[in-house]
């Protein structure tokens, strides 16, 4: 008997074909009536396989009664219970690693095209502008501009790395500091932000909103900020009204404390670059992503 998988979300191709051919997959997102359909085979169900950015749902812990196994097709753990899965003997297992790169790439990218303006020279163009001699702003050079990580995890320590042909200083904030990294360590969110020019959010998204309206007016009217980590490390409604009256410069989101609702005051502002949450978004990623899940549950049952 294939062991029964609650698939939570529609992952890629590649691990779902591999799921088929391994386990009895339930996936209530695609059924009529999904609670239904959870109500069926909550008491056979011995993994989930989910979504760093949806997890498991704390209304399905008491309907998993033979829950072994939460495979996270991510690296994000926020939205699991550990303590509950802890309690009742439950694996939990990420991907980390293999999406290290490409979460930091986007992250890169995010900061080049706020600093070099390339979204809105890009509209630009594609409106007609530039034939028309509309102005378009100067942009800002990114070489030489202070960098300050927040998180100075695996992705952390990727971006500093991207980061060091482009910056002057690189300076970073964690829980604790870092052995053997040569970056300059400040003890809160707030004295990082008063030390730099570019400030990246990487840090878990459990931490809380570590990043209020008082870390973006430290910031400045000349910096910019970069989240490739959670909605829920930012005080939202505090970076739109930030970036409205020009505390900051501008930001790059991936990530939004509503997904997939980012604020609408933020569509129509040009001094921010927005990206659906697919700083893992690359074919090579979610192939190695949907591989190490498989390779996950197959540790876990033996298969």
């Amino acid at each position: 008997m294939k062991p029964d998988v609650l698939q939570l979300k529609a992952l890629s191709p590649q691990l779902e074909a591999g799921l088929e051919a391994a386990y009895t997959v339930h996936r209530p997102y695609r059924a009529a009536d999904p609670d239904a359909l959870i109500g069926e085979v909550a008491g056979k169900a011995r993994a989930v396989v989910t979504g760093g950015d949806l997890g498991v749902p704390a209304e399905l812990w008491d309907r998993l009664s033979a829950l072994e196994i939460v495979a996270v097709h991510g690296v994000g753990l926020d939205k699991v219970d550990l303590d509950i899965a802890a309690a009742r003997g439950v694996s939990v297992t990420t991907t980390p690693g293999v999406l290290t790169q490409d979460v930091a790439e986007l992250a890169i990218g995010l900061w080049l095209s706020l600093s070099r303006r390339m979204v809105s020279a890009d509209r630009y163009v594609r409106e007609g502008r530039w034939p028309r001699g509309e102005r378009l702003p100067l942009a800002r050079r990114a070489t030489g501009r202070t960098v300050g990580i927040l998180g100075l995890g695996q992705i952390g320590r990727a971006i500093a790395e991207m980061a060091t042909p482009f910056a002057g200083q690189i300076a970073y904030h964690s829980r604790r500091p870092v052995e053997g990294v040569p970056y300059a360590y400040h003890a809160s969110p707030l004295d990082l932000a008063r030390a730099v020019d570019v400030l990246f959010l990487v840090t878990p998204g459990d931490a809380g909103p570590l990043v209020d309206a008082a870390v973006l007016e430290a910031l400045g009217p000349d910096g910019l900020l970069v989240n490739v980590a959670r909605g829920s490390v930012v005080d939202e409604a505090a970076l739109v009204a930030a970036l409205a009256d020009g505390t900051i410069a501008g930001a790059g989101l991936d990530v939004f404390e509503d997904e997939p609702n980012a604020p609408a005051a933020l569509l129509a502002m040009d001094n921010v670059v927005l990206q659906p949450h697919r700083g893992s978004a690359t074919e090579e990623a979610r192939s190695a992503m949907a591989a190490l899940v498989l390779e996950n549950l197959e540790r876990h049952f033996g298969r």
